[in-house]
């Protein structure tokens, strides 16, 4: 039985990360939002519909159709670029990842038991706290030899004191040919890019705004990370584990929903809205509206075999009850 987890912005919530409204938020507090009154009348105007993604994607198109936005658009993804950097440097800070000492309720051994971690985030919280500062091989006691990014190559930082870490160096696409799984390793896709990355050319590396599966596909890495994530989720006898994911990516819901429908996959979700997750998106079921079920609702019904509603600080702290209600997914 193959177990995968799923990771979205709610999962480093936990330990600080900001979710895309509060995101907005921080835009909002960049200078060089504050004095382009274009800039933040589009953050207001596209925040309740598809949030500050959705107004990269309308600066991105300005720009393709007239090439003198330019510097709208470098304005906007320099500040989001120093959002990742603000972020990273915040959970570098962190000095205990764990939320107690009991080795049985860490978090740490808890991801080690996934066959492959998928994650939408471009943050660097597990990079620096599950690879750079934990030993893989040693809490499996040798059925994994550690971390693997299919498809990229490191280059360590400069600073000699930094120099194995994962989460302070750069990462470039290695060519198509040497993309490989290692045997024991526990592959780790980032189906999004990192703040960390960079693309053959020197440019960032991480897809943002409304067109994700058209920006995926320019990148033969993350296209092989996208089919990696529909090959696992459809082999049959498959549970997915899901932290944090809103699902607002259409692409992302398309491969789980075909996994589901086609070969049975099972889901268990961590969330605040717990199994009422599907219903909280339909907007049919607002008050004096006439209900009208949706896809992702009979997704949930047919495949959903738990999920919790607690934070992560208290399912791995002291909630006993919660933490053995999700440990249940490891089992048959």
């Amino acid at each position: 039985m193959g177990h995968v987890l799923l990771l979205g912005a709610g999962f480093s919530r936990n330990w600080g990360g900001w979710l895309a409204t509060e995101v907005f938020e921080y835009l909002l507090g960049c200078p060089e939002i504050a004095n382009d009154p274009n800039l933040r009348a589009l953050l207001w105007r596209r925040q309740p519909v598809d949030g500050f993604e959705g107004a990269l994607e309308q600066v991105q198109l300005d720009f393709a159709r007239d090439p003198r936005t330019r510097g709208q658009l470098d304005a906007l993804q320099g500040v989001i670029t120093r959002m990742f950097t603000d972020m990273n440097n915040a959970f570098f800070g962190i000095n205990n990842f764990e939320f107690q000492q009991y080795q049985q309720w860490m978090v740490r051994p808890f991801l080690t038991r996934f066959d492959a971690i998928f994650t939408l985030n471009q943050d660097l919280l597990l990079e620096h706290h599950y690879k750079d500062n934990h030993d893989i091989a040693l809490t499996t006691q040798g059925r994994l030899n550690g971390m693997q990014l299919p498809g990229m190559r490191r280059f360590p930082p400069a600073e000699a004191l930094y120099g194995n870490s994962w989460a302070r160096s750069t990462w470039i696409p290695l060519p198509d040919a040497e993309y490989q799984i290692e045997p024991r390793a526990q592959p780790y896709f980032k189906l999004h890019g990192s703040s960390n990355w960079r693309s053959p050319d020197g440019g960032p590396l991480l897809v943002m705004g409304g067109q994700k599966l058209r920006e995926i596909k320019l990148h033969s890495v993350l296209l092989k990370y996208a089919n990696e994530f529909e090959e696992r989720l459809s082999r049959g006898n498959t549970k997915l584990m899901i932290i944090g994911y809103g699902f607002r990516d259409a692409h992302i819901n398309k491969v789980i929903t075909n996994a589901v429908m086609n070969r049975g996959l099972r889901i268990f979700i961590i969330s605040p809205q717990g199994s009422d997750l599907a219903r909280s998106l339909n907007q049919t079921r607002q008050r004096n509206q006439i209900i009208v079920g949706t896809e992702l609702e009979e997704v949930f019904e047919r495949s959903l075999i738990g999920a919790s509603r607690r934070l992560l600080r208290e399912i791995f702290g002291d909630d006993a009850a919660e933490f053995n209600k999700v440990q249940r997914f490891f089992g048959d």
